[in-house]
């Protein structure tokens, strides 16, 4: 009974997505006083009182159509910012994300866009209360920025209406233009570009940027990169990312996997970076292998190689003071290595300097 009960449900939930598909390709096309129920009845091959069982007036079915996407836009862009770390990458995730939310939902945003909102309507006003949020959220990029002396004093309310408006005006240019691709993402940086440089121009407090006007490549992975470019571009220097490395699994895992199994004869593990760690704690579950790391030194390179090994519950014995191989040798001269068995889980591209050096000390 539950089964049938839970496929009517679906049922049910798969013709109002229909419905609301086709109300809005309509909106987008003609005013809201030229669609009428009639129309969007005739559009999905369904009875107009078929319309009129999931939404009591024409106006119920404009306004969820557009609440629908508001609350799906700000849920999505506040998990999003959640985890950015300072109010520039706050601001370029607030700008990609909202221009690239509209440009797949382009129905929407030309309903948005066009629409005059009744103000007595107590749906126009869940939708403009879903406005404001949407407008609080930059105003508190802005905010912060101000205060983090990241952007010049500026009026926050007129600046983020400013910037809302340029998005929507690049978003309808590129849908007039039929933009796909990565030429989205191209006008996206080109547009944050735009903005970034208005907040940064003019300081009061004569902060200097030592490297405005400057055009810095930045070729590290798509992760790596976002930290690198937000240092960068706090100091004024116009960012391309252009990744020449990314991060896979290797094409056997032979070698790391004879070690793995046999964790006993391990005396020292080396993380050269965050992603091996990753790499390795990601294998280590696949062959559901448990290390004791009790007899093990585990020698992190970097505080955030260390961050993210504390993060795996991978206990840390060493840092050396250089984060290089020379610095891990150095560290490790101080122990007897001879006949201990060292074990780097490491990418293929990694220069031989670190093992040679360990051999040297007597290592294996």
């Amino acid at each position: 009974m539950m089964l049938v009960k839970e496929k009517t449900e679906t049922k049910k939930q798969i013709k109002r997505e229909r419905i609301l598909n086709a109300a809005a390709e309509l909106f987008s096309q003609k005013s809201y006083h030229e669609v009428m129920m009639e129309d969007v009845a005739k559009m999905i091959g369904v009875a107009k009182g078929t319309v009129y069982n999931y939404f009591t007036s024409k106006e119920e079915l404009y306004f969820s159509i557009m609440s629908l996407r508001m609350e799906n836009l700000l849920n999505s862009l506040t998990e999003k910012i959640r985890s950015e770390h300072n109010s520039i990458d706050s601001l370029r995730t607030f700008i990609l994300h909202v221009y690239m939310f509209m440009m797949k939902y382009q129905n929407f945003f030309l309903m948005y866009k066009k629409e005059s909102l009744n103000s007595g309507s107590n749906l126009c006003d869940k939708l403009r209360d879903l406005e404001d949020q949407l407008k609080e959220q930059l105003v508190g990029i802005i905010r912060m920025g101000i205060k983090d002396n990241l952007f010049r004093e500026v009026d926050d309310e007129f600046t983020a209406n400013s910037i809302l408006g340029s998005i929507y005006g690049t978003v309808q240019r590129d849908i007039d233009r039929r933009i796909n691709g990565e030429q989205r993402i191209i006008e996206t940086e080109k547009l944050f570009e735009f903005i970034i440089h208005a907040l940064y121009s003019g300081f009061k407090n004569h902060v200097v940027l030592p490297l405005k006007n400057k055009n810095i490549v930045v070729t590290r992975t798509v992760e790596q990169s976002k930290e690198s470019a937000s240092a960068l571009t706090r100091f004024g220097a116009n960012v391309i990312v252009f990744p020449t490395l990314e991060i896979v699994p290797p094409a056997s895992w032979d070698g790391f996997d004879s070690v793995v199994i046999n964790p006993d004869k391990i005396d020292f593990i080396i993380f050269t970076s965050a992603h091996a760690v990753e790499m390795f704690s990601l294998r280590c579950g696949e062959l559901n292998v448990d290390i004791n790391f009790e007899k093990i030194n585990v020698v992190a390179v970097g505080n955030k190689t260390s961050a993210i090994c504390k993060r795996y519950d991978i206990p840390v014995t060493i840092v050396p003071e250089k984060f290089s191989a020379e610095g891990v040798i150095e560290k490790l001269s101080k122990f007897n290595l001879k006949d201990k068995f060292i074990f780097i889980p490491r990418s293929a591209i990694e220069r031989e300097e670190l093992s040679r050096g360990l051999k040297d000390l007597g290592a294996f």
